[in-house]
This record gives structure tokens, sequence and C-alpha cells, in this order.
């Protein structure tokens, strides 16, 4: 998958091992604040981040990987969580936030960790909340990264999109200008009173030529 950053040696040892204690971990980065959940009970550390265990109330669809350069989707749902995380899904921005989901493994009968990989990498599309008797479920669509290869970014190579993304920048200042100036190449220009000699006026030979001062006969 693009977005994987890799296999360090400790997933490598898990895989190898009798017994699985597989689990997957979101990070929704809001505004105000991040939501980190885990499928497991009490909390979780992953890189000296606190992630809330969700249990079964977390589900992750499937992710799929293959050899193409392409965007895969995927979708995120959380049931029966607090006020706050509803209120999240109610009063943030969230098109275009980052989420990022992890799969690890823990030790057995422990929450400590034996090793993560980023599983997914992307940007928040929607987000919809169904009330229920039970509580509230919140399901997230999520683009990967790759989708910003098709989007347009309608920049140009203009002064306006230079300093809109470097502040003060001047490296297009003169593109405009350029754009109808005339530039010949591999010709001179005419100067005042022709090309002129390679000196004054000299001696001439008898006949007719120029002459270096001598007189030829």
């Amino acid at each position: 998958m693009a977005t994987r950053q890799g296999l360090d040696s400790s997933i490598v040892n898990r895989l190898g091992a009798d017994e699985q204690a597989l689990f997957f971990a979101v990070k929704a980065e809001f505004d105000t604040d991040d939501i980190r959940v885990w499928s497991g009970i009490d909390d979780l550390t992953i890189s000296s981040e606190t992630y809330t265990g969700a249990g079964t109330l977390l589900s992750v669809s499937n992710s799929e990987d293959n050899l193409e350069l392409k965007s895969n989707g995927l979708v995120v749902a959380l049931s029966g969580m607090d006020t706050t995380v509803v209120n999240y899904a109610l009063t943030e921005n969230y098109q275009n936030r980052p989420i990022t989901i992890f799969m690890g493994y823990v030790m057995g009968g422990t929450n400590e960790v034996a090793g993560t990989l980023t599983l997914f990498k992307g940007r928040m599309t929607s987000l919809v909340i169904n009330d229920t008797p039970e509580g509230s479920t919140v399901t997230i669509d999520a683009e990967n990264r790759l989708v910003d290869l098709d989007r347009p970014s309608n920049l140009r190579y203009t002064k306006e999109s230079q300093n809109f993304l470097h502040s003060g920048d001047t490296g297009f200042n003169r593109v405009a200008s350029l754009q109808d100036k005339q530039i010949n190449w591999g010709k001179t220009s005419d100067t005042a009173g022709g090309t002129g000699g390679s000196g004054g006026g000299g001696n001439q030979h008898s006949d007719g030529r120029g002459g270096n001062g001598a007189q030829f006969k």
C-alpha cells in the first residue's frame, strides 16, 4: 500500500508467532482536538499518545492492498460514544481533516504495544451521525491521500500564485511582462553610421583598393 510506512522488526517477529493479539487504532484530527480510539479496552499508548478503548464499538472496513497507484477509500464507524465525540461530529470542520488508521499487536494479556504499522492515512470526506435508542453511531468516510493526485491545484506560474504559497517571493514578478516581449536570437542591432571600416581614411592602392599607407605601382 502506498501509505504504508514499512514493517519494523517487531511486526515481522509478531507475524511469525503462533498466537496473534491484533488491534486497530484510529486517530481523527479535528481543529479543536484529536479523537484517538482503539479496538480494545482501557487505554493504549502509541507513540506517546493515549488511545481510548472502544472495544467492539469501533469497526473499520476492509483496506485494499494492490500494486496499482490509486486511491482506495475506507469507512470507520464508532458506536455508543459519549457526548464529546458527538459534539465534535456536529460542530467541527471535518472535511479534508487528516485521519490515520493503525494496525498493531499487543503483548498477550496486556495493553503493551508490541508494534504498529500505518494501515491507512488519508482525509475525512463525509461524516454521518445515526441516532438510535441504544446510542449514536458516527460513520466516517475517508479517502486515501493519493486522491490529491486527481485534484487540480488551480495554481499557475504567476506572481499571485507564488505569493499565495510563499509570501514575499519575487521569483515570478516578471512573468507577465515576458508574455509579449520580443526577443531576437542571433541578430545584431544596426548602429548609427553603418558598420564602418577597420581604421581611418588610409591610403589607396593605385587600383582603388584601400591600403595600409604604402603605394604600389
